[in-house]
């Protein structure tokens, strides 16, 4: 999908009290996802930002692209983040995903914990972030100079090669057959 096939534009998102998730095709601010967790009633802020690496495997990479559903996507996320929320005692989790091109060094997720002690926000990022790549229906496209591959939202699930020029369009077959590995 090229950038100018966005699903929609600025941002969409959900919040409840203390859990915002959020999905978007512009940069990432790592300000705006810690003042939504900050709190008087935090002693800790934990802030994962997931970048785009120059290589995978060995074989060096161009970009990534992400694609999703954003309202199944956006419910997935809020179920992690309620649990994840409640589970480690938080007192506030906000998750960014970016969709479309990322390029090197540019991040694809934000996520941001405020908790009133660090060894829970510690713990409660990294489960979010595991939680996040397993199931939450996001799709990745990993490029290299010689064409792409479809994969989950997580390193080593190799999914469709994708070889079309360079636009980043997959068929609807291709789509299907890497949902289906997930």
């Amino acid at each position: 999908m090229a950038d100018t096939d966005r699903q929609f534009e600025g941002e969409q998102s959900l919040s409840e009290p203390n859990v915002y998730l959020s999905l978007t095709y512009e940069p990432l601010d790592s300000k705006i996802a810690m003042d939504r967790v900050k709190s008087p009633k935090a002693g800790a802020v934990v802030l994962f930002a997931g970048c785009t690496r120059d290589s995978f495997a060995d074989k060096p990479v161009t970009h990534l692209r992400y694609t999703t559903y954003a309202p199944l996507a956006l419910r997935s996320m809020q179920s992690i983040a309620r649990y994840i929320r409640s589970a480690h005692d938080l007192v506030a989790i906000s998750i960014t995903h970016r969709l479309g091109q990322v390029d090197i060094g540019e991040e694809s997720i934000l996520i941001a914990i405020s908790a009133p002690h660090r060894q829970a926000a510690w713990r409660a990022g990294e489960e979010c972030l595991e939680r996040v790549k397993a199931s939450v229906e996001i799709w990745k496209e990993e490029w290299f100079e010689n064409g792409g591959v479809w994969r989950s939202n997580r390193d080593g699930s190799a999914g469709v090669p994708v070889n079309n020029g360079g636009k980043g369009d997959a068929s609807d077959e291709q789509i299907a057959n890497a949902a289906g590995s997930l």
